[in-house]
């Protein structure tokens, strides 16, 4: 089983991050003291030879604490890849989620200013008889639905009966968009205009809605 890395393992912090970076100075400090040894052993560094031409233990350097000191730096820079690898990742994570709230706190800030200014328009009439069979009856209006649209018709631009029925007398024979509250659920209805063997072209009666 695959062992999970630590960046992902937990919510990361900015604190944890903080420890990461620590954690790498002190790495980074240990491999600048062991470079130091080896310099101060006669600049030998990790590549050059412990060995004379003849093939015997150097006798200018202490052999023993150059092994031991590239060991060391060899282990640390191991140590040192790991670390940064986990600091990437820890400040992916970091950033992602910072950027996920950000987009969250922008998207709520928007929806609440769009409720603000587009607050669902009122009710502004109500449909107190309907005929069966009428125009208005097949196209699922009922009684005591409250009207929010009709057609172009709506709270903002409503003043009288007289709104309505000029727009029933314009739209004769074509569809019309009502927009209605019915036991507080807005709904959407299409009602045509057209004479039939009642009176009118709606076979309704519609009310205004006193404020």
């Amino acid at each position: 089983m695959s062992q999970q890395d630590p960046a992902d393992s937990k919510t990361v912090t900015v604190s944890d991050v903080q420890q990461l970076l620590k954690k790498k100075d002190e790495i980074e400090a240990q491999i600048k003291a062991y470079y130091e040894v080896l310099e101060d052993q006669r600049g030998v560094g990790m590549n050059e030879p412990l060995v004379d031409v003849e093939g015997y233990p150097r006798a200018d350097v202490d052999v023993y604490q150059v092994r031991t000191a590239r060991h060391n730096v060899i282990c640390l820079q191991n140590d040192h890849k790991a670390l940064m690898k986990e600091v990437e990742q820890a400040l992916h994570q970091l950033h992602a989620r910072e950027k996920e709230k950000r987009e969250k706190d922008e998207a709520e800030a928007r929806t609440e200013a769009r409720s603000q200014s587009e607050a669902p328009p009122l009710p502004f009439a109500r449909v107190n008889a309907i005929t069966a069979g009428s125009p208005a009856s097949m196209s699922g209006l009922q009684v005591d639905d409250e009207i929010v649209e009709f057609g172009s018709v709506n709270t903002r631009n409503f003043q009288s009966l007289q709104n309505i029925a000029t727009v029933v007398q314009h739209s004769e024979g074509r569809p019309l968009s009502l927009t209605v509250l019915r036991g507080g659920e807005r709904m959407r209805l299409g009602l045509i205009p057209k004479r039939w063997t009642g009176k009118g072209l709606l076979g309704c009666n519609i009310v205004p809605l006193q404020r």
